[in-house]
């Protein structure tokens, strides 16, 4: 006798129940697709200002000398120059004029623009309202900075020197004091940029300026020619009244001011030549202390 079961559902197999948050998000997009379409359209948001440039950023987007008179000793030396820049509404004195006469000579292209903009490319606001664009500097060969050195010959070196406004300071007192050239290393030291131009107020078109790949090497050529290697630094063996060889050809080397002459360059040096100083004072500008020696050794030398 078979018996019957009284509920015969349960023996049938389950169907899998759907997933609530199945059918739920189906419910989602449904109402989504319901929505008006503007609400569809993402929202609407306001792009940042890009930043302003700065005024006085201290990076010049030209390499330029700025100010009416660095301009105008440019001009005058023939410093090779691609534009000359001026100042919309900039007041204008000899200095102007000259430096519009000089331009015209050269045939150089003269453009007027707002003054923020001449801030911006010579990377200053104390410009004058004028700026000149000046072309890569054209350095001198060493070996040729060597055979026209008058004798005795007096060279200045740089170790260091990172610092523009020193590099054009030493080669307008290079110039002053009758020096046959400035010779920089390529790494590790400032170029004769806008800013140098600037310092050295045009003397850097008539000063020989030579760029070398290695300092050392060019002690090494210069003692080879004759001269005597001077080491100048705070911390020399020999003062500068002591010295006794300003009369002698003479190849000067600076350090820098935080830390002196390298090792490298200071073996090679035949003397490290100091200048005597209050105790209080711990140690000079480089370019004060390149001007103190230079004009020693003339002294000495017009004796």
């Amino acid at each position: 006798m078979t018996k019957q079961l009284r509920n015969p559902d349960r023996m049938k197999p389950k169907q899998a129940a759907k997933p609530a948050r199945k059918q739920q998000a189906t419910k989602q997009e449904k109402r989504a697709a319901r929505r008006p379409q503007k609400d569809d359209a993402p929202a609407r948001t306001s792009a940042p200002r890009a930043a302003r440039p700065s005024r006085s950023s201290g990076k010049p987007t030209q390499d330029a000398v700025a100010g009416r008179n660095p301009v105008v000793e440019a001009l005058r030396a023939g410093v090779p120059a691609t534009e000359l820049i001026i100042a919309s509404r900039a007041e204008m004195d000899e200095r102007m004029m000259e430096a519009l006469r000089l331009a015209k000579n050269a045939n150089l292209a003269i453009k007027e623009v707002a003054r923020g903009v001449l801030d911006i490319m010579t990377g200053t606001t104390n410009h004058q309202g004028i700026g000149l664009v000046i072309k890569e500097f054209q350095y001198t060969n060493f070996d040729d900075l060597l055979n026209k050195a008058k004798n005795p010959a007096l060279i200045i070196g740089m170790d260091g020197v990172t610092d523009p406004h020193n590099l054009g300071a030493i080669v307008r007192s290079a110039s002053a004091f009758g020096a046959d050239g400035v010779v920089i290393p390529e790494r590790r030291n400032a170029s004769m940029t806008g800013s140098a131009w600037k310092s050295s107020a045009g003397a850097a078109a008539r000063m020989p300026i030579s760029q070398v790949t290695n300092l050392v090497r060019s002690i090494e050529d210069a003692k080879k020619a004759g001269l005597f290697v001077v080491g100048l630094d705070a911390d020399g063996q020999e003062s500068l009244p002591q010295f006794s060889l300003a009369k002698d050809s003479i190849y000067v080397i600076v350090g820098s001011e935080g830390k002196g002459l390298s090792r490298l360059v200071r073996e090679k040096c035949d003397v490290i030549l100091s200048i005597p100083m209050n105790s209080e004072m711990e140690s000079l500008n480089a370019s004060v202390a390149t001007a103190i020696v230079m004009h020693w050794i003339a002294a000495e030398r017009a004796q």
